[in-house]
């Protein structure tokens, strides 16, 4: 399936100092969700905003590597024209304007778009249709809704858009499991009747994975494992570090009480 998102071999540095991406690739091919997955620290984030442009905002800077949306360089271009040319970035921690409304944060999220032939009445009835919650709330001030509806909300921002990619950043991030449920659901959904392809970053490896088609594990800058969704998921390292199988019945353990060498060493084996 051809790439529509391509990470090749980047490097990222903070502050002229601090490299935290080491040598990171990886490809999301149209149409499909791709799982970024990791203990917190290990750059996931710092991925996504190496692709949307926000690096410079935190002096950070991708010093080696090419990163390609469509076959073209990102290089020096503005988050903005990646909006615009079908790519959007939904941060972590649920970013809405808290003193607006529903509505009229949805009416924000299409300044992004000038310059781009889209029915905006279409696209508010696309976010109300997978969010009828946010329907009912329209007039309501977003700073009042509950962590899940505010989700919901950034999500639908991102719809208004039209993307052909969407890079999620810790979605179930402080929901209850039955609002993660929904959510990933939804963008199962999202995924399955608009084409839209998902990069995913999450530290909730099982859900991730159960609705991805192929994922990426990360450790200290750089993908130490990947494949096939339903194959990392039966992996016995991947369920003993992030699905918290143990090896023996009934045991659960972190990856955390693991020393690091021993995994890297079957990691890379």
């Amino acid at each position: 399936m051809e790439a529509l998102l391509e990470i090749d071999n980047i490097e990222v540095v903070y502050n002229k100092a601090v490299q935290v991406l080491r040598g990171l690739s990886l490809r999301v091919p149209s149409g499909a969700i791709v799982a970024l997955l990791g203990s917190n620290g290990a750059g996931k984030s710092t991925t996504l905003k190496s692709v949307s442009g926000l690096l410079a905002l935190e002096d950070g800077e991708v010093t080696a590597g090419e990163i390609r949306f469509k076959g073209r360089s990102l290089k020096g271009m503005a988050p903005e024209k990646l909006v615009r040319n079908g790519l959007f970035h939904v941060m972590e921690g649920r970013r809405v304007f808290e003193d607006l409304t529903v509505e009229d944060n949805l009416v924000a999220a299409t300044y992004a778009l000038s310059g781009r032939k889209t029915s905006l009445s279409d696209s508010y009835e696309l976010v109300y249709d997978y969010f009828p919650r946010l329907r009912e709330r329209r007039k309501q001030l977003a700073g009042y809704l509950s962590g899940g509806e505010q989700q919901m909300l950034a999500l639908g921002r991102a719809l208004i858009a039209q993307p052909e990619l969407i890079m999620l950043d810790e979605p179930s991030l402080g929901l209850a499991p039955q609002l993660v449920e929904e959510i990933f659901t939804i963008i199962a959904r999202i995924n399955r009747e608009q084409g839209t392809a998902m990069l995913l970053v999450e530290q909730n490896a099982a859900v991730s994975l159960a609705i991805a088609s192929y994922g990426y594990i990360m450790e200290n800058g750089k993908i130490v494992i990947d494949g096939p969704a339903d194959k990392l998921s039966s992996n016995e390292d991947v369920q003993e570090f992030y699905l918290g199988v143990g090896s023996k019945e009934g045991e659960t353990r972190s990856y955390r009480d693991i020393k690091h060498y021993k995994r890297r060493k079957r990691w890379l084996s």
